[in-house]
C-alpha cells in the first residue's frame, strides 16, 4: 500500500485557553498585595491583548501573571507581538499586545528549507497561512516534526490533521 500521509503546520492562539488565562491573571492580579489598588486590566480585542496599569513597573507585573497563566494553560507566549508602551487614560499606561496567528511568509519560507534540507522524503506546500507536509513514511513525518520543535523560529507552531 502506497498510500500518502499527511499532516499541517498551524500557528494558531487557542482564544477559549487564552480567555481562561486571563481571568486567572485578573484574579491573581485582584489578590496580589502590590497590585492593591492599582489601576491594573487585561482586556482582549479581536486579535489584540491590551494590557493596562498605573506605571511601567506595575504593567511589568502584570504582564509577567498573564504570560506565567498563559504557559500553564499551553498558550503560546512566542505568537505575542509588543507594542509599545503608551500613556493612557487617568495617569495610566498600556501595551497593546498582537496575537499572531497564521504562519507568515517569510517563516513559511524558512520552514521549507529546513524540511527540504533535512533530506527526508517528504514534501511540503504553503496554503494560505499554514503548510501541508505529505510523505509515504509516518516516520518521516514525524521526524519533520521533531525537526521543527528543534527550530528556533519566530512563532510557535501545532501539528494538525495527522492522516
Amino acid at each position: 500500500m502506497s498510500s500518502e500521509s499527511s499532516f499541517d503546520i498551524v500557528s494558531k492562539v487557542d482564544m477559549q485557553e487564552l480567555s481562561n488565562a486571563i481571568t486567572q491573571a485578573e484574579r491573581e492580579i485582584d489578590t496580589r498585595f502590590d497590585l492593591k489598588g492599582t489601576k491594573s486590566s487585561i482586556s482582549l480585542e479581536k486579535d489584540n491583548l491590551i494590557v493596562a496599569s498605573d506605571d511601567d513597573y506595575k504593567l511589568g507585573i502584570v504582564l509577567d501573571i498573564l504570560q506565567s497563566k498563559m504557559i500553564k494553560r499551553g498558550v503560546p507566549i512566542k505568537n505575542l507581538e509588543y507594542g509599545k508602551i503608551e500613556p493612557a487614560s487617568g495617569q495610566t499606561v498600556r501595551q497593546k499586545i498582537r496575537l499572531k496567528s497564521g504562519i507568515e511568509q517569510d517563516v513559511s519560507k524558512k520552514i521549507n528549507v529546513l524540511i527540504r534540507d533535512s533530506k527526508l522524503k517528504v514534501k511540503s506546500q504553503v496554503q494560505g497561512d499554514q503548510l501541508r507536509v505529505t510523505g509515504k513514511s509516518k516516520d518521516d513525518l514525524q521526524a519533520v516534526m521533531q525537526l521543527l520543535r528543534g527550530a528556533d523560529l519566530a512563532i510557535d507552531l501545532q501539528f494538525t490533521n495527522f492522516k
